[in-house]
């Protein structure tokens, strides 16, 4: 069945991605230097009260010899990304899963190396609120929540919301699960991602943070 899923959806085996904490605060940039314009704030704390976390896309040296690396942002307008010190990240951690939400089709499919290893019916944003598209990553995985609405588990992504989301407090876009899983598939939310709660647990264990996210 995964090898029938794997050649619907089409997907070519990516290369790892790789990932970092954030230590330091600071500003991202438009350019690798010191005096390029700012172009946002990496913060070290996410708004879930997590360490911030950031892919990295490449690297590259300054004029002085500074090393920069090239990281998302978390804000609107999505897609924004930004050069911070490499001196303000941590170690740099490998991943080669990634999700993919596809919204029409309202199903969700985590490939590692390539390969579905992961498939669920979800639930997306109605139309009035819709689920953003683009590349997004995994930030922040959370089991603390006490209302049953979220399910056991919930992910937090760098993705963005013009409109309050289901998320608590609104704005960012989660994956989480669901206390009506009748409503699945459908468009349900206000841009969070929905899923069976048996669904969140099983890709809990399946997905690492720093996983890219597409969602289409």
């Amino acid at each position: 069945m995964l090898a029938v899923l794997a050649a619907a959806v089409a997907f070519t085996a990516p290369a790892p991605t790789y990932w970092a904490y954030v230590i330091h605060p600071t500003v991202a940039r438009a350019d690798p230097s010191a005096t390029a314009a700012r172009v946002g704030l990496v913060r070290g704390v996410t708004p879930e009260g997590e360490t911030n976390l950031v892919l990295a896309y490449e690297q590259q040296r300054d004029q002085n010899d500074r090393l920069w690396v090239r990281v998302p942002l978390s804000t609107l307008p999505n897609g924004l990304k930004g050069w911070v010190p490499r001196v303000t990240l941590g170690d740099f951690h490998s991943v080669r899963t990634h999700l993919i939400v596809d919204r029409a089709g309202m199903r969700a499919y985590l490939l590692r190396n390539g390969h579905v290893v992961f498939s669920t019916p979800v639930g997306v944003g109605r139309p009035q609120w819709p689920t953003p598209a683009g590349q997004f990553y995994v930030r922040v995985r959370l089991t603390h929540f006490g209302d049953p609405f979220y399910g056991p588990i919930a992910f937090g992504t760098n993705a963005r919301s013009p409109w309050l989301t289901d998320w608590p407090e609104g704005g960012v876009v989660g994956i989480h699960g669901t206390d009506a899983p009748q409503l699945l598939p459908g468009r349900v939310s206000h841009g969070c991602i929905r899923m069976p709660n048996a669904a969140i647990v099983r890709l809990a264990r399946l997905m690492p943070l720093g996983t890219p996210v597409t969602i289409r």
